[in-house]
């Protein structure tokens, strides 16, 4: 007979699962911090960019900051989602019984959240839509650095998140 092990929350049942931490959860709640990053400090105190100001709405008109702030909400809207989702992930495996989570699991999942958030907001708003870029504030020519930056940053939050959710513990 196995011996009965004692889970989170103080339950003990030797037939109950070991779940590790939630992977989707801190991944989505990645996206979202992403998202409210980019939103808080380079649309809001930056300003470097608005959801939509190289899409025709220039940030600096009235009429053009009046679209921009609406498309921002949107944009922190759908961020908010992202959080919404990875708590209710997080609330349903913590009721669930588990083992202690590890802290190298969670950093790991939101550092590829992020990441991923950076990534695909690069590519699609940036390069392909191109509704925006990262600092509009350098001359035009400079954009393109700016947005590879992003990217490499994105890409390299990504690749450490992996790292520590593929490493085994000692």
């Amino acid at each position: 007979m196995r011996k009965a092990e004692t889970f989170a929350g103080g339950d003990t049942d030797a037939t109950a699962p070991a779940a590790g931490f939630p992977i989707s959860a801190g991944i989505f709640l990645g996206l979202g911090i992403g998202g409210f990053f980019d939103g808080i400090v380079l649309h809001q105190i930056l300003q470097w960019h608005h959801m939509a100001s190289s899409a025709g709405f220039a940030s600096d008109t009235v009429e053009g900051l009046k679209w921009n702030t609406l498309f921002d909400g949107l944009f922190h809207a759908a961020t908010y989602v992202f959080i919404l989702v990875g708590l209710v992930l997080l609330w349903r495996a913590a009721r669930k019984p588990h083992r202690p989570w590890s802290s190298r699991r969670l950093v790991g999942s939101l550092l590829a959240g992020f990441g991923l958030f950076n990534l695909v907001e690069g590519l699609v708003n940036h390069q392909i839509l191109g509704i925006h870029h990262v600092n509009e504030t350098v001359p035009r020519s400079q954009w393109i650095y700016w947005d590879i930056g992003f990217l490499v940053w994105g890409a390299a939050m990504l690749v450490a998140g992996v790292a520590l959710l593929r490493r085994r513990t000692a």
